[in-house]
């Protein structure tokens, strides 16, 4: 372990010297004032239509979806959505609960909510897509590898420096959507209660095993699975790294599947086999929050695995292939 620490120290100076690592920042501090600013008015103009009374917004959402239900015009699949949309709305008025209440913990969560799938794989795939193409792009592998460190100890340390970087982009997001909404929305909301624990079965939402927690509670539990997806984007990232010599081509491979991922997550449910791609299984939040899976039988668990599985074979593969290539010549 003494011999990987020099390593792992010096692969985050490289990281922070390419400076990718202060574009993310930049980037985080430059789009979330702008939704910021979107949400401030969306909930004014809500206030306004309906004057600051919560309760009436949210059964106009209800009638509104309701009446969704009778046209033709609406597909089969987002009635489904809506029946489940409606179940869970009513739960909420029942106890008197504002789902959306305001404020900058509220924001945050939402924010992250929408993050998950798309917008934080990015954030990391800049890092994790030239960890390694990027030193074969300038040559500097070819020097690494002439000192007496065996490869995998070289490989390792540089996962082991995506992953520290990964956990610090998301804890940054965290941080800086927080900051920056309590501005607007005032940094209160932590112990606002959040149900979770709904169960979709068929259109139905059954209730029996929903139960409210804390805001910042059901943050962490949201920051967790987070974290993992980001994990998981971060090791194929680095798979496709080993695997590609261009760092341009390496971006281009995980930013075409992440949105073709995307894009195929609207359009999966009669394509049962596509649960098993990893980016049919990234938004791990929408089971906390009780949403309609994107192919029916998905579970938490099951997404859980199958992201672990694509993980451990991106390892995997990227260590037998960096181990026996020849690099040098």
């Amino acid at each position: 372990m003494s011999s990987l620490l020099p390593l792992i120290k010096n692969e985050c100076i490289k990281i922070i010297k390419r400076k990718r690592f202060y574009v993310v920042l930049l980037v985080l501090l430059a789009l979330v004032p702008m939704f910021t600013y979107a949400q401030m008015k969306s909930a004014e103009r809500s206030q306004e239509k309906f004057n600051s009374d919560w309760r009436l917004e949210l059964q106009q959402r209800i009638t509104d979806n309701e009446n969704s239900l009778s046209s033709d015009r609406v597909p089969d699949e987002w009635k489904r959505y809506r029946l489940i949309f409606i179940q869970q709305m009513q739960y909420y008025l029942q106890h008197d609960v504002n789902p959306n209440q305001p404020n900058g913990v509220t924001f945050t969560r939402e924010f992250l909510n929408n993050a998950i799938s798309l917008f934080i794989p990015l954030l990391i795939m800049a890092i994790a897509s030239d960890i390694v193409s990027g030193e074969r792009t300038t040559g500097t592998i070819k020097m690494l590898l002439t000192r007496p460190v065996k490869r995998w100890k070289v490989l390792l340390s540089k996962l082991i420096a995506l992953i520290m970087f990964t956990s610090l982009i998301v804890l940054s997001t965290y941080i800086i959507a927080y900051l920056i909404s309590g501005l607007a929305f005032g940094y209160k909301g932590f112990d606002i209660p959040v149900f979770t624990g709904f169960q979709i079965v068929g259109s139905e939402v059954d209730m029996s095993g929903v139960h409210a927690v804390p805001q910042w509670k059901y943050l962490l539990m949201q920051g967790g699975l987070v974290w993992f997806v980001g994990i998981c984007i971060g090791m194929l990232a680095f798979m496709v790294s080993v695997l590609v010599r261009s760092t341009a081509a390496s971006i281009v491979i995980m930013m075409a599947a992440l949105i073709a991922g995307n894009i195929l997550t609207n359009m999966a449910s009669a394509w049962s086999s596509a649960k098993y791609l990893f980016m049919v299984n990234l938004n791990l939040t929408n089971y906390l929050a009780g949403n309609l899976p994107p192919i029916e039988g998905m579970t938490l668990n099951f997404s859980l695995i199958v992201l672990a599985l694509w993980a451990a074979c991106a390892v995997i593969v990227s260590f037998s292939v960096f181990t026996r290539r020849d690099i040098l010549n």
